[in-house]
């Protein structure tokens, strides 16, 4: 009872956060000149953005698929599915949605582990983040700002050159906590097992995760998993681009893929606040900013900020809808198996047969070098 509630009162503080970030961004705009920006929006480049968009989605359940490769396979079909299902989530109830996703993913396919789902959503995030940092920082080398932005632009340049060299050693850790994952969950178990202020179904979830986290990142050291999973990123990533760019060029915008990269920086860091809606108002401020540094007019950036924010997630929401129609989906057995209480015990129940399948699996090099 205290979690609900607990829940619904960081639901309405979040609801109250969009609000007055949606305010903040839109207390100065003529709102007369941004519907007329809209409605001169070309509708045919929008569509094209908006099967760009689906595409992407189609891409990231691929990638999915290869990160679950290592803990158990999945159909790109029930993967698709949940990936849609899982985005629309997250535009309704912002980053807490992030949860149904790898939780309607089990229940499609009871073959896949809710901790392995749960475990690989993570490792794609860090796929994102260091495709974003990288793609941002690369792409301010060669990047030309607007002549009375040359000031502005040293401290962005120095805020990616910052992210970059976090992502870089960010990285290095995971690496090397995935060579030596065995020795590091040793020298730990014994450290929060049987301690009295650490309950034993969180110490046990815990090593679940950090077991089945190990076992996920031998992508970062699998020469041939690496490189699928890296091409299937930089699929993802093309794509939302090109749909970017096809929204800015509806709007008369004449941006190239260099633009694009550089007004998507700036989406990404708004995209982090967790407000509903799809980070609602943080997504719009922040892209609107990056669009105003490159010289578009205030109201013109509003309505490509509004505008793309609905064609990131106006797909999902379609599949959504028409999964749930179809009974794909089954709504209540949705939101029993992405409460708190059945997130924690699906990944106990996975903590004692994950341990035994990640003590094989590190011990299979061995016995083939024997």
């Amino acid at each position: 009872m205290k979690s609900n509630t607990r829940k619904y009162v960081e639901f309405g503080a979040l609801c109250l956060l969009a609000v007055v970030i949606l305010w903040w961004f839109g207390r100065s705009l003529n709102w007369s000149e941004v519907r007329e920006a809209v409605s001169h929006a070309n509708p045919y480049l929008l569509a094209l953005a908006a099967v760009m968009i689906s595409l992407s989605y189609l891409f990231r359940a691929a990638r999915w698929g290869a990160l679950l490769a290592p803990l158990s396979p999945a159909s790109l079909k029930n993967l698709f599915i949940a990936t849609t299902v899982g985005f629309g989530a997250v535009f309704l109830v912002g980053r807490a949605g992030e949860v149904v996703r790898p939780a309607v993913l089990p229940m499609r396919d009871p073959r896949i582990r809710a901790s392995a789902s749960f475990v690989t959503i993570l490792v794609e995030r860090i796929y994102d983040l260091i495709a974003v940092a990288i793609l941002f920082a690369a792409n301010l080398l060669w990047f030309r700002p607007p002549a009375n932005a040359a000031i502005e632009f040293d401290r962005v340049r120095i805020a990616g050159l910052i992210l970059l060299v976090a992502t870089l050693l960010g990285v290095f850790g995971l690496t090397q906590y995935r060579k030596k994952s065995p020795r590091v969950i040793g020298w730990l178990k014994p450290r929060i097992e049987g301690r009295r202020f650490v309950p034993e179904r969180l110490s046990r979830a815990v090593i679940s995760i950090l077991e089945q986290l190990a076992r996920a990142l031998r992508v970062l050291v699998d020469t041939r998993e690496l490189a699928i999973t890296v091409g299937w990123t930089a699929v993802v990533w093309a794509s939302i681009g090109v749909a970017s760019m096809l929204v800015f060029r509806a709007f008369g915008l004449p941006f190239g893929m260099t633009e694009t990269i550089f007004v998507l920086g700036w989406a990404i860091v708004g995209s982090l606040v967790p407000t509903p809606g799809g980070a609602a108002g943080a997504f719009h401020a922040a892209t609107a900013a990056g669009l105003i540094f490159l010289g578009v007019p205030r109201e013109t950036a509003a309505a490509v900020a509004i505008v793309l924010h609905m064609i990131d997630f106006s797909p999902a929401i379609v599949f959504g809808f028409i999964y749930l129609v179809k009974g794909d989906i089954n709504i209540s057995r949705l939101r029993a198996v992405t409460s708190t209480e059945a997130v924690e015990h699906a990944v106990e129940d996975d903590a004692i047969v994950s341990e035994e399948i990640f003590v094989v699996s590190e011990l299979e090099p061995v016995a083939a070098r024997d």
